[in-house]
């Protein structure tokens, strides 16, 4: 795959710049400026070359990292895009929540962070926390909450479910 030019440079800078070699020499760069004052009498200049150079890199160094960030985050929601399509049983309208507006991602985090709860009073009480959980999409739903309307949990419900899948594989070979 080829890269762009910015993202080529981008990614070699952000790369170079987040060594501890580099570190060093900007910190011997301070140094040295901090021990050329008396040099300048620690004039106005003297000031001005170290406020402007830390402001011009602080600046080019904001977008450096807003690009390599972007690049970052977006081929980690691929990666996690991928690993959703490929399990069995995860669902597949989860793959772009990042592109649904804050009422949407709100009834997601709701469902799951309820999922949460069940998960852990399961553990608590000897049974398991894996499930592959149903959050519905219907233009009936009113605004209720998916959350309270859910499949029946715990070992036997767990394995009600897997002879279902299993049936279900029987049939189609």
């Amino acid at each position: 795959m080829t890269k762009n030019w910015f993202s080529q440079f981008s990614t070699m800078l952000s790369t170079m710049t987040g060594r501890p070699v580099t570190f060093v020499i900007a910190a011997l760069l301070v140094v040295v400026w901090a021990a050329s004052g008396p040099l300048f009498h620690f004039s106005d200049t003297w000031q001005l070359v170290i406020n402007t150079s830390t402001t011009i890199v602080t600046f080019l160094m904001v977008f450096l990292i807003q690009n390599t960030q972007n690049r970052d985050t977006a081929a980690m929601q691929i990666k996690l895009d991928e690993l959703i399509r490929a399990l069995s049983g995860a669902h597949n309208a989860l793959l772009d929540l990042e592109e649904l507006d804050e009422k949407d991602l709100t009834r997601f985090r709701k469902r799951y962070e309820q999922l949460a709860e069940e998960a852990r009073g399961a553990l608590r009480s000897g049974g398991t926390d894996t499930d592959s959980p149903f959050v519905e999409d219907r233009p009936d739903n009113d605004g209720e909450d998916d959350a309270q309307k859910q499949r029946p949990r715990g070992p036997a419900a767990e394995r009600d479910r897997l002879e279902e899948r299993e049936k279900g594989r029987e049939e189609n070979t």
